[in-house]
């Protein structure tokens, strides 16, 4: 990782760094998508809409298994950030390894127990019969992979403490290039289904991590890998899992309230089932842009926490709202406008495209709301408050959205009435995220100067 790359977050301007740090971030989470969209076309283009829908039923179960690790990577995030405001290298160092021995070691336990749950968790979701065996072989081969999926997401957590949004970028835009042309070979060429899929997208992954882990072992700056200090250290490790598991919780929440809705979403057919499974790799663009700004806003308050700069911490806090709530108002307006033509690419039929917009719809109009629960659960994340936004989401997104499902949805048992539980849940989780950090702001990280 060359010293260019690195940004100076605790001193000079922070609007432009903000967007310089976000946008780059954003493209990387668009382009980590791009793999499952991928996915999606080419199976639904040349192995049929039922493919296509045991692909997309998978989303919710990959979700969950890696949401814990990815949010423990968002700890070390913020853990070297600060360690980085601090000038403390030992402890950017120690942290550095243990977090590359830990999404190695945790990779290969949620693949193990991947392999243990993905029948259950398939049948408690109620995925159609006339999918399910593809399903079941989809998930068999992706979950081969977690190990490189996880280390990639801890690496670039690494990348993003030091202000480098740029380099995880550009190694995932080399794999994404192998990602679709080992799908269209895989399954136009050679004939398989959805386990060529899965297969294309763990190599990509295994592309994307080496070449990270490459940079960082030839790096000279602090955050320098190596071989022989891999090993968990303790005191960062818990420092780590302090901020990371909540984090994580917070990003399982969702999950497990989305494999209530998918479960909903399944019952209605697999014409439903396949439109929303195009509609979600479409919106989620749009979930990353304001993804980047939440990111954005726990790295630079991080750092500048560290450093002892609480007006910049606020100041950043700011920026991020306004400018998220820009870019994604943009986007949702920009997918919308041509969101028939867009489903289009993954598949033609009229049903299937009807409901995808049906979908976009509720979802894009939710993200306006989701910008304030990103961007403020970032900065709680970045003063070391990871709890308070996991409680929020637990209350907010999974207990409205269950209800819903077993009340709402039971007494008018349509997609559109499904798909308005997104706008309400984020909603009152917004408010009530407001609030917490109003509070925070008036008691605790007051005493602490800030």
């Amino acid at each position: 990782m060359a010293k260019r790359r690195e940004m100076d977050l605790i001193n000079g301007s922070l609007g432009d760094k903000i967007v310089m740090f976000a946008l780059p971030l954003a493209a990387t989470g668009i382009l980590q998508q791009f793999f499952n969209a991928a996915d999606i076309a080419v199976v639904g283009r040349f192995a049929g809409k039922h493919a296509m829908a045991a692909v997309g039923s998978n989303a919710p179960i990959v979700g969950l298994m890696i949401n814990l690790f990815i949010g423990i990577s968002m700890g070390t995030n913020v853990v070297i950030a600060r360690f980085t405001g601090e000038g403390n290298k030992e402890n950017i160092r120690k942290s550095v390894h243990t977090a590359i021995v830990l999404a190695v070691a945790g990779g290969l336990v949620m693949g193990l127990l991947g392999e243990l749950l993905t029948v259950p968790l398939l049948r408690l979701m109620g995925v159609p019969a006339e999918i399910y065996d593809m399903a079941v072989l989809y998930m068999r081969v992706y979950l081969v992979g977690m190990p490189v999926i996880l280390l990639y997401n801890f690496e670039s957590a690494i990348f993003r403490s030091q202000g480098d949004t740029r380099t995880p970028l550009m190694c995932l835009t080399i794999s994404g290039i192998v990602n679709v042309i080992l799908n269209v070979f895989f399954v136009v060429v050679l004939g398989m289904t959805v386990n060529g899929v899965a297969l294309a997208t763990v190599i990509a992954n295994l592309v994307s991590s080496s070449l990270l882990f490459y940079f960082l072992c030839r790096t000279e700056s602090a955050v320098h890998v190596d071989f022989r200090e891999l090993k968990i250290h303790p005191d960062v490790l818990i420092h780590m899992l302090q901020i990371g598991v909540p984090a994580g919780l917070q990003s399982m929440v969702f999950s497990l309230a989305n494999i209530c809705v998918q479960s909903a979403i399944n019952s209605l057919g697999a014409d439903v089932v396949a439109g929303s499974s195009a509609a979600f790799n479409i919106e989620i663009f749009s979930y990353f842009l304001l993804n980047s700004f939440g990111q954005a806003c726990t790295t630079f308050v991080g750092q500048n926490y560290g450093a002892g700069k609480p007006g910049r911490c606020r100041k950043t806090l700011r920026l991020c709202l306004v400018q998220d709530f820009i870019v994604v108002a943009a986007a949702a307006a920009l997918i919308l406008s041509f969101g028939t033509q867009i489903l289009g690419i993954f598949n033609t039929d009229p049903a299937v495209v009807k409901f995808g917009m049906i979908r976009m719809r509720y979802i894009l109009g939710a993200h306006l709301f989701s910008v304030f629960v990103e961007v403020i659960s970032g900065a709680m994340r970045g003063y070391g408050y990871s709890t308070w936004p996991a409680l929020m989401s637990l209350f907010g997104i999974c207990g409205i959205r269950i209800t819903w499902v077993y009340t709402v949805f039971r007494a008018s048992p349509t997609f559109s009435t499904l798909m308005m539980v997104y706008p309400v849940s984020i909603a009152a989780t917004a408010v009530a995220v407001i609030l917490s950090y109003f509070y925070l702001q008036r008691t605790r990280l007051q005493r602490h100067a800030l």
